[in-house]
């Protein structure tokens, strides 16, 4: 049975997130009914990132198996012509070993945050942006980032609803950088605790407004404590970028 490997996109707006629910819309699911309608088969979709709702893909990784083998990109293209008009797309296909996870194979996964930093309302970015009204010193919010990085324990940045077996976590990247009025937060790492990078995203805004300093920063950090976390930033301005393997 031939294991296929997708390169997903998708504006996550519309979707309840990654993961099937029964009474709500998700990108699993879309995929899953596009499996169907392509081959007759139910076939499980497993992504490499349970994205929450709101959240974006431009790299998303999945594989699913196949009894029936197509040629690559007629597998892409037949998924593309039934996921119409849900906003995702199959960017690319390929066979893969059997042995392939996406989700236990990945070695690291990318993400992106954008803040767009005005006082103007947004219009092309609304859904896809955090907008932040207060003038946001992004210099020192990315000083303030070094201090997350390396192997912690990250409880205050974690949710309270988060499966995973350990709070520990490694970070290798937490960048922060200005292009005119937009920010934006590059943040890499082998996997993140549920709401972890935008838990660190809120807290580096409450840096960059002057509420906190960098040494606050370690302090909650410290503190492994929820309650010590500052806010967390809403889904719209996160994207998975891309998946390594």
């Amino acid at each position: 049975m031939p294991r296929y490997k997708l390169t997903i996109e998708y504006d996550g707006a519309p979707f309840c997130g990654w993961q099937v629910q029964e009474t709500l819309p998700s990108v699993q699911g879309a995929l899953e009914a596009a499996v169907k309608a392509m081959t007759g088969a139910d076939a499980r979709v497993h992504g490499a990132g349970r994205t929450d709702a709101g959240v974006h893909a431009l790299g998303q990784v999945a594989h699913v198996d196949i009894a029936k083998q197509f040629a690559p990109d007629r597998f892409r293209d037949g998924l593309n012509a039934h996921l119409r008009p849900h906003p995702v797309a199959v960017l690319e296909a390929e066979i893969v070993p059997e042995t392939f996870e996406a989700r236990f194979s990945a070695i690291k996964r990318h993400y992106r945050y954008r803040i767009v930093n005005t006082r103007a309302n947004l219009t092309l970015d609304v859904g896809h942006a955090w907008r932040v009204p207060r003038r946001l010193d992004a210099d020192a919010m990315h000083a303030a980032a070094q201090r997350l990085l390396g192997k912690h324990d990250f409880t205050t940045f974690r949710d309270t609803e988060c499966q995973a077996k350990s709070p520990e976590k490694t970070l290798d990247q937490l960048d922060v950088a200005r292009d005119g009025r937009e920010i934006t937060i590059l943040t890499s790492a082998r996997s993140f605790l549920h709401s972890q990078v935008r838990s660190m995203v809120g807290s580096l805004v409450w840096v960059g407004e002057g509420r906190w300093t960098a040494d606050d920063l370690s302090a909650a950090l410290a503190a492994r404590n929820r309650a010590a976390c500052g806010i967390v930033a809403p889904p719209e301005g996160l994207y998975l970028v891309n998946v390594d393997y």
